[in-house]
Order: C-alpha cells, then structure tokens, then sequence
C-alpha cells in the first residue's frame, strides 16, 4: 500500500502543526513536552482554543459540532496534537461521554449538555468502575432506584481520574437486580455537587492525586438526567469503550518522548549500547506508526480495525519502555522525585521517576493488555 500522503493530506498536516504549534500557549505547550503537571485551568484553556477553531471534537457528529474528517486526517489531527505538545481535548468529555449523548441522548439533553461539553464549560468524570468491578464491568452494584420522579443512587465508584476536578459524573448504575448482569444496567448523568455525593483521594505509587473513590449516599437525581432507556446503559458502555480505543497509539508523544531522550542522553549516547537501545525504540516505533497508518487506511465508518488491538498492545509497551529508557538515562538523579522545586537535580531527571511509575498503568486502562492479546488471538489470528 502506498503510505505517502497526498498533496491535500499533506496540506492538512502543515495547517494543523502550523495551528498547534502558534495558537495554544507556549507556557502550556512547553509543560507537555517537559513532561510537568498541566493544571486544571490550562487544561480548560487549551479545549476551548481547540472548541474555538472547531478542533476539539472533530469525530463527532457534524450537526453536533463534529469535522466530516476522513478516518486519515482524524489521526494526522492526534498526531500533530502529540507532537506539538497541544493537550489532548479532555477524554471524558470528547470521547467518552459526547460521543454517547450524539448517539443516545433526547435533543432537550444534547442542547443541554454537548455544547458544554465541546467547550469544557463541564468537567466531566466518569462512573464505571468498581471495587470489585473493573475487567469484569457488568459485575457493578452500584444501584439507582426509583422514587417518585427521581432516582436514589447509592454504592461507590473507584479509579475516577481527575474526580477531583468533576462538575459532572455520567454513571452506570443497576436499576434491575433482578435482570441478567449486563441487561439491568443504565446510566445516569449526576452533578457532584449534589448532597450525598463524595469525592476521596487515591495516592498513587508515584506520589501523585490523580485518582479517587467515589462515594454515592442516597445521592437524589432527576429522572430527565437518565441517559436514554432505562436498563440501556451496557450497550452505551460498548458503545463508549469503542471510541475510548479509537486513536489508542501514542504515536506522536511517544516520537517527541523518545527525540527528547537522544537530547537529553549527551555524552551516554557515545555508548553502544545506549545507542542500540535507541534505534531498537525508533525501529519499533516506526512499525507501530506504519501499523497505525494501516489500520486507519482499512476502516470503515469510523469503527474500530481490529488490529487497533495491536496498536494499544503495542503502543503502551513502547510507552513504557521509553519512560524506562529516560529512567536509566537519569540514573540516582530520578531518586530526588521528593525534592524541592530548587533543587540542582535536573527538572527532567527528577520527574523521570513519577513518569515510569505512572505509566505501568497505561497497559490496564482501556482494556488491559491481556485482554487485547486475546483480541488479537480472536478476531486476527483466529484461534
């Protein structure tokens, strides 16, 4: 197959790094590519340059403020926004959560709701897993029963990323225990303001607050806030993970990652087996991006190839082993994680540390490597 890009192609990718690398602040770009913690207000500020110029949320509907993109400039889009440093436009929002509404909400709810949340006006979290309900999603007991008009929501909810920043919260929740697992589930949009709902921290291993429990208590919701049918929230839950896995390889930040470990790697590089290493990572991330470019040239209506199950496999395993290569380059350096903004360590090195650790969960998220091997045993290999 031919893999170079047409003239029209080529043009989208110039406007597109031309756009991400001259609109979004240079403070906020420099914060991605330096591998610092965005704050929540560049988060925001960022999402509605992007909302501002129609960029946020091209693969929505277009009558919902969607691009008629192709499936290709879809993934120049991401990759440039990688490259570029640009934040990506916030994932509960752009893919996760818009996407169901444009699928299954009334046209009262997506008045309400999408423009909101294109535009990050509404930080929304999500309300999937659970304590003992993660892989095995469907196991949720979380419940929502009815009373009068509204739904009483008790149970709790964990792993909710950015929770601490929710306005919010779109929940699977059981409203038929008596149904087979998946067909008594349904989803309810919740404000995390309301009485009975809280947010508690999870520290992770790298010392950071990204994650939190939380916490229903006979939290009170309107019966309009019950996103389609009820009882219909397991099919919007694969509808939702199918876009979650859409653009699963990191092939841009991955690429500016690695060029950032040759430039900070000096004098280590004269070592030969530094630079094997090196080029061992650039010729699989070469594949990875030929394999991306494959899999966006063989789908179809914007769903998912199968072989997007090798890009999350190995997209996230060339993720890691980056982070791991940046590890060793900083060497006792990566041990002051703990020390003072002043310190004389290197900014990078110190970070180096908190990075690694935080990205051994980037082969759980989104369907864990394990489960996309099975994938690719399935529908690929056909075993």
């Amino acid at each position: 197959m031919r893999l170079e890009l047409s003239a029209e192609d080529q043009a989208f990718r110039d406007e597109m790094r031309r756009f991400f690398t001259t609109e979004v602040p240079q403070e906020i770009r420099s914060t991605v590519l330096e591998g610092r913690e965005l704050s929540r207000d560049q988060i925001v500020t960022s999402q509605r340059i992007l909302n501002a110029a129609g960029l946020a949320v091209p693969h929505w509907p277009v009558a919902d403020g969607g691009r008629d993109w192709t499936d290709l400039q879809r993934h120049i889009w991401h990759e440039e926004m990688q490259q570029a440093g640009v934040p990506a436009p916030l994932a509960f929002n752009a893919s996760m959560i818009g996407p169901v509404l444009a699928q299954f909400a009334t046209p009262e709810m997506k008045r309400r709701f999408l423009p909101a949340t294109a535009n990050l006006d509404i930080w929304w979290s999500q309300g999937f897993s659970e304590p003992d309900a993660g892989s095995d999603l469907a196991g949720l007991r979380t419940t929502a029963v009815r009373d009068g008009e509204d739904w009483v929501v008790n149970g709790q909810k964990t792993w909710t990323t950015l929770g601490q920043y929710g306005d919010w919260i779109f929940t699977l929740v059981r409203t038929d225990p008596e149904a087979k697992k998946q067909a008594g589930i349904s989803m309810l949009l919740i404000d995390m303001t309301s009485p009975g709902l809280e947010v508690r921290p999870i520290e992770l291993i790298d010392g950071g607050h990204e994650v939190n429990e939380v916490w229903f208590t006979d939290v009170r919701v309107p019966g309009e806030n019950l996103v389609g049918e009820v009882n219909q929230g397991w099919t919007m839950a694969k509808f939702l993970l199918g876009n979650e896995r859409v653009g699963v390889a990191p092939v841009g930040s991955v690429k500016r990652a690695l060029a950032r470990a040759k430039q900070l790697a000096g004098e280590q590089l004269a070592d030969p087996l530094t630079r094997a290493r090196v080029a061992e990572l650039e010729n699989q991330l070469l594949a990875l991006e030929l394999t991306a470019l494959r899999v966006v040239a063989n789908s179809t209506d914007g769903a998912p190839h199968p072989a997007s199950s090798v890009l999350k496999l190995r997209g996230t395993e060339l993720q890691q082993a980056v982070s791991e290569l940046i590890l060793d380059l900083a060497g006792p350096a990566s041990l002051g994680a703990r020390d003072a903004h002043d310190s004389d360590l290197p900014g990078w090195a110190r970070r180096s540390a908190p990075t690694y650790l935080n990205l051994r969960k980037a082969s759980i998220y989104g369907g864990s490597n394990e489960i996309q091997r099975q994938i690719i045993a399935r529908t690929i290999l056909g075993l």
